[in-house]
């Protein structure tokens, strides 16, 4: 028998790339009819553990799995793999793969299903011979979905003619009704040609222009080169796990809580990797509204009138210089419960210029990634109901374009943000703070915010600090910042606590407003700690959190589960903390059920 875990929505599906499908089933891995077998490997103290199953599962390939071990020195750290091909005309089952699962920790089970992912070729259907726990089972779907991700079909999904440079059709893109009246997010753009790369990093400190760390651009348009991606195969369709708990409903719940987190990583990596021609601030907002909308959640949008209507002064002074105006979505989600209100506020600079702070050319060619806090933020919203997460959360996607033009905004000018705060502008590069100014005062003046949370891709002070896999966490309420930094482990994300120092608070004073957008009146360095203080202010005094994630939120490379392109960094994270306040742990947060759950066999 074989269930399906699957919980998503066909209607979000028809919006974006799909990840795999992944099955449990019982009995044999000739039974699942498989071009590709993959059974797992531990790391014990005395060397590899081999499961009797696995053994079994070889020997019926014809493979010594012990003498294989002793002869390839395997010892079964946790994302190796080894691939064993198997001869023979009569065979269906072309190749074995041998894979290390560690000492058998989550983390471990994630990396293998990453690892899975990127070395089953061109094999649409995989077996997998396990037996892993729910919590392992579902760290190990959640690996293989992360690890599959293609960007190819991408501007197909974007609802844009054509396909780009280098890259493929997409096996798992299913085609929206109406082929193209209903595509979502259509707006007056005429697209005739796109050229998409993807490199560099956000805005920057006060010490001078932004810091690119990214290295050389990529083609985002197909993934990688095309040898790479021969090298690296066509989109994996179905992963079978074969495995003793194919009707146990913890495991059925811990796949489809996996693919909920999936899907909205794969919302956040479209939307970080769609080219800026595309994403327009309108475009984007429309986007998050149907995309939300088909989650099951609430979605509000406030356009250029509504943002000068109710004094968004952040936004609307960042998005002057653009013809495509700023907008502000407010979506909402409400769980069974009483967990806190909390809200998410996402920067989503759709492209960044830098402003008449004009950035370096080579430091603006990847800031169409300077909305992966939005992204993330969207992503996160749209998995709440599927995992059933408790309580009242809304997030704030802060939205609008960076650009020069004869309106645009000028060192020197004063604004004033929502609620009042004015703030002297000394670089118009440094404008990721100023959109989430308006969102966190609105988040804790409008909203009735318990706690607030924002994510931003907002110095490349943090990449030179942490690093491209840890992201910068500044919190002003010591046990939201444990929740979040536990939050982020489970997850699989990095997060490191830096301090918000009390002594470096007067370098963004101003002697013409209340404060000043990037640290001038001290020499004080420490750009993302100048930045995060500048958040706090609007605030309030709630308990509140600023994820730095320039560093984290795009990669020059695929690794393990991170993606070359957009990360989709945060949203598991997010989501970990957010199902905390659930009455279960959030690793057997039990998801809603699925519409329909398929039998086969």
């Amino acid at each position: 028998m074989t269930m399906d875990g699957s919980a998503s929505s066909p209607v979000l599906d028809a919006l974006i790339g799909s990840p795999p499908e992944i099955t449990l089933r019982s009995g044999s891995a000739t039974d699942a009819a498989a071009s590709v077998v993959a059974v797992v490997l531990a790391a014990g103290e005395d060397g590899p553990v081999l499961a009797a199953a696995t053994r079994r599962a070889a020997a019926d390939l014809g493979v010594d799995l012990d003498r294989l071990v002793e002869t390839e020195s395997l010892r079964g750290d946790a994302g190796s793999v080894l691939v064993v091909p198997l001869t023979g005309a009569e065979r269906s089952i072309t190749r074995l793969l041998v894979v290390g699962v560690g000492a058998g920790q989550p983390g471990d089970w994630r990396a293998a299903g990453a690892a899975v992912a990127r070395r089953a070729g061109a094999a649409a259907r995989l077996a997998v011979i396990a037996q892993p726990a729910p919590v392992e089972l579902r760290a190990f779907a959640e690996g293989v979905a992360l690890g599959s991700y293609r960007v190819s079909g991408l501007l197909e999904r974007a609802g844009q003619p054509g396909r780009p440079a280098g890259g493929g059709p997409d096996a798992r893109t299913r085609p929206a009704a109406g082929a193209g009246a209903e595509a979502p997010g259509r707006d007056a753009l005429n697209v005739n040609e796109i050229t998409v790369d993807d490199a560099g990093l956000d805005s920057v400190d006060a010490a001078g222009p932004a810091i690119d760390a990214a290295g050389p651009a990529v083609d985002a348009g197909g993934g990688a080169s095309a040898p790479a991606a021969e090298a690296a195969g066509g989109p994996l369709r179905e992963v079978v796990v074969v495995t003793d708990l194919a009707a146990d409903p913890a495991a059925l719940a811990a796949l489809r809580a996996a693919r909920a987190v999936a899907l909205g990583v794969y919302i956040a990596r479209d939307l970080v990797n769609t080219p800026s021609l595309v994403k327009s601030p309108e475009w984007l907002a429309d986007r998050a509204v149907r995309i939300a909308t088909a989650a099951g959640l609430t979605a509000t949008v406030l356009g250029p009138r509504e943002l000068a209507e109710q004094g968004f002064g952040g936004l609307r002074a960042v998005g002057r210089g653009s013809p495509r105006p700023p907008r502000l979505v407010r979506i909402e989600y409400d769980g069974a419960g009483a967990a806190r209100h909390r809200v998410l506020v996402g920067k989503g600079i759709t492209f960044d210029s830098g402003g008449l702070s004009l950035k370096p050319a080579v430091s603006m060619i990847g800031m169409k990634t300077d909305m992966s806090g939005a992204a993330a933020v969207l992503g996160t919203m749209t998995a709440l109901p599927a995992l059933g997460v408790p309580g009242r959360v809304t997030g704030l996607l802060c939205i609008a374009e960076n650009m020069i033009g004869g309106n645009a905004m000028r060192p020197g000018d004063v604004i004033t943000c929502w609620g009042g705060t004015t703030v002297e502008v000394l670089n118009t590069d440094a404008e990721g703070r100023l959109v989430l100014a308006d969102g966190l005062a609105y988040a804790a003046g409008e909203l009735g915010a318990d706690v607030v949370v924002d994510l931003a891709t907002l110095t490349g002070a943090i990449a030179v600090a942490l690093g491209r896999r840890t992201a910068g966490l500044f919190s002003s309420d010591d046990d939201l910042a444990a929740e979040l930094t536990t939050a982020a482990e489970s997850a699989g994300e990095r997060v490191w606590r830096l301090p918000l120092t009390e002594d470096y608070r007067p370098a963004i004073d101003s002697p013409v407003a209340d404060l000043a957008n990037i640290g001038r009146a001290l020499d004080v360095g420490g750009g993302s700690i100048t930045a995060a203080l500048f958040l706090r202010e609007f605030a309030g005094k709630l308990p509140w959190a600023h994820l730095d994630i320039a560093g984290t939120a795009r990669s020059d490379s695929d690794d393990g589960e991170i993606s070359r392109g957009g990360t989709g960094w945060g949203v598991r994270t997010l989501l970990r903390w957010l199902a905390a306040d659930a009455t279960s742990p959030a690793d057997v947060i039990t998801p809603a059920p699925a519409e329909a759950s398929t039998q086969v066999g």
